[in-house]
């Protein structure tokens, strides 16, 4: 399959925005969907609309199929071990909250540590600050530097420090995103995963941008939970999905309470349902969750060596034409990672690009934009932090898709500079 036969399959891209051709250059915000997941949303909201699991009539025996195909769709999608693994939720944010409530409760207390890295989604940095202050935890931040790298050294002290001799384990938690929102680089999150488990602590992986970019295999990598959305991976908005390892779900409490969740329910006490449902309370968004199998599908085809490769050609034209402009800084920097046993992997950029340019401010660049019928982020992108890191008040993203073409990154690069001389 070629790009443009994969473009011809979302009908939003053939749209007009001002009279302008679409160029959609958000995507790290929201993907836009096929047309197998907008059928398959509209037929079962048409044919099968009814509550999973609690009848017995026809309807809601289809509707409750194709969930379930979801489920097996989604384990296979990231080879988690079992379905069980599988917790389905309203998306990465919930997902994460699910786990700082749940596993907070169980495990976290008083003088306990949960670490978290500089560079993350609020929803990766909000939960763990509101779990502290309950539980009576500190949080410690695992830096970035100037290239947007982790600084595993500091982790090594503060994974050291939470481990004293003859004393328990007191890092309870490491969270860290698998691909930054803001600097796109993807993180060498296997050796970090590596490094917490040798110091007896559990770790998080918020997979909203990594699932996108990356090939996740949860029992390669073998992180203890990983978190993503699909509404950024083609599928319906609404959905989200929570890996888990078994040994973790089993022990941690429900988060909501409710229908579905349980077991036996007597006026004086409930007992839970075993997983996955333990997780699941109240009717789940079914005709959105069931779009997972076709979403997953176009996410394999993007992977064909046709359109990957041309894909990494149109991100590689689009950072090498950033970096040619004197008056503009592109954040994060590509690098080979070497771990302690050598090289491990890179810092390489996966299809986001935020940047600022001097004398400029960055939401009068995406307005000009816009009126072109391009389609960018500006602001802080939901990661002040790092943000703030740079010393900047805002930066542009450019978020690519395989379903974007060198046609459309020559277009933004001349619409950019045609911006940057107006505002001038």
């Amino acid at each position: 399959m070629t790009t443009k036969e994969f473009r011809e399959l979302f009908p939003i891209l053939t749209r007009k925005v001002y009279g302008k051709d679409l160029v959609y250059f958000d995507n790290a915000a929201t993907s836009q969907r096929p047309r197998s997941v907008l059928d398959k949303f509209l037929t079962l909201s048409q044919e099968s609309n009814a509550n999973i699991y609690r009848a017995v009539h026809k309807l809601s025996a289809e509707a409750t199929d194709a969930y379930e195909q979801a489920r097996e769709a989604a384990r296979a999608f990231v080879n988690a071990g079992s379905r069980e693994e599988i917790i389905f939720t309203s998306g990465c944010t919930a997902a994460i909250n699910t786990v700082a409530f749940s596993f907070g409760q169980a495990f976290v207390k008083a003088g306990d540590i949960v670490i978290v890295g500089e560079g993350e989604h609020h929803s990766n940095l909000v939960p763990w600050q509101l779990l502290c202050e309950r539980a009576g935890a500190t949080l410690k931040i695992l830096p970035i530097d100037d290239k947007g790298h982790w600084d595993l050294s500091v982790l090594k002290r503060l994974l050291a420090e939470g481990c004293p001799v003859a004393a328990a384990q007191r890092v309870k938690l490491v969270a860290v995103t698998h691909i930054s929102n803001v600097l796109g680089l993807v993180n060498p999150v296997e050796e970090l995963i590596r490094l917490s488990h040798a110091a007896g602590a559990p770790v998080l992986v918020d997979g909203a941008q990594g699932i996108v970019h990356e090939r996740v295999d949860v029992q390669a990598m073998d992180c203890d939970f990983y978190a993503f959305s699909g509404h950024k991976v083609y599928a319906a908005t609404g959905t989200g999905v929570l890996y888990g390892k078994k040994q973790w779900l089993e022990q941690m409490p429900p988060f909501l309470s409710g229908g579905e969740m349980v077991g036996t329910v007597t006026l004086e006490h409930a007992d839970f349902a075993g997983l996955p449902h333990k997780f699941e309370a109240g009717t789940g968004n079914f005709a959105s969750i069931a779009t997972f199998p076709e979403a997953f599908e176009t996410a394999l085809l993007a992977r064909e060596p046709e359109i990957a490769n041309a894909y990494e050609e149109v991100c590689a034209y689009l950072e090498d034409a950033l970096r040619a402009r004197g008056d503009l800084r592109l954040y994060g920097e590509s690098e080979t990672f070497r771990g302690e046993a050598g090289p491990t992997g890179a810092y390489r950029r996966a299809g986001v690009f935020s940047f600022t340019i001097d004398g400029v401010h960055h939401e009068d660049v995406a307005q000009v934009l816009d009126k072109m019928g391009v389609a960018v982020r500006s602001g802080l992108m939901c990661a002040e932090p790092v943000i703030r890191h740079f010393g900047v008040s805002g930066m542009v993203r450019a978020s690519l898709a395989p379903y974007n073409t060198m046609e459309e990154a020559e277009y933004f690069i001349k619409c950019l500079d045609k911006a940057i001389n107006l505002l001038r």
